[in-house]
């Protein structure tokens, strides 16, 4: 096989992944726990070849939504919330930038939560989010004890994910407007002592 037919091959291979992904986003878009053979048959491709890429309904449901999000996460732009030096703005602009992104996606990250919670436990998410927000203390970093600086830093990490907006959406009845605004409150108040 050339070196062409093979790189032919490859991108054959990433088109056809993402048709059954897209197929299945829409699919679970429409209310429907999508089974490979309904996926497949959206996407216009054979359910054997469907197979081979994803041999189960939940993996391939996990898979598309997670593809989705990733490229949710890609498109955040939180250079806005690094312009200051200080350190409480960068920490309330960086919740608010993420918690926007979560709400204009909501639906998306409700299917998410969904797929993977479960009364046992799951896998680590939400890394992304220490990451951004380490990045948004950075000004206090060399101020504070490293035990000072983790508590902040985990008080913050609870207000930049969809755990927020479904407690203050789903139990207080908040707005996007009000889940923002008690978002930046909070995140004023976690680093404001500190700052």
């Amino acid at each position: 096989m050339s070196s062409q037919e093979s790189f032919e091959r490859v991108a054959q291979k990433r088109r056809t992944r993402h048709a059954l992904l897209v197929a299945t986003r829409e699919l679970l878009g429409e209310g429907k726990q999508p089974t490979v053979p309904e996926a497949a048959d959206r996407a216009g491709i054979s359910r054997a070849t469907a197979y081979r890429y994803f041999s189960t309904p939940a993996v391939l449901a996990e898979e598309a939504i997670l593809d989705a999000i990733a490229a949710e996460f890609e498109r955040l732009d939180l250079d806005r919330a690094y312009e200051t030096q200080d350190a409480t703005t960068r920490a309330v602009e960086t919740v608010s930038a993420v918690l926007g992104m979560i709400m204009r996606n909501e639906p998306l990250f409700r299917t998410y939560l969904g797929l993977v919670v479960s009364p046992e436990g799951g896998a680590r998410r939400g890394a992304r989010r220490v990451t951004w927000l380490s990045r948004a203390l950075e000004p206090l970093a060399a101020t504070l004890e490293p035990a000072e600086f983790q508590r902040i830093l985990h008080g913050l990490a609870l207000l930049a994910g969809m755990e927020t907006v479904v407690v203050l959406r789903d139990v207080c009845g908040l707005d996007d407007a009000g889940i923002d605004e008690t978002a930046r409150w909070l995140a004023a108040r976690i680093v404001g002592p500190a700052a």
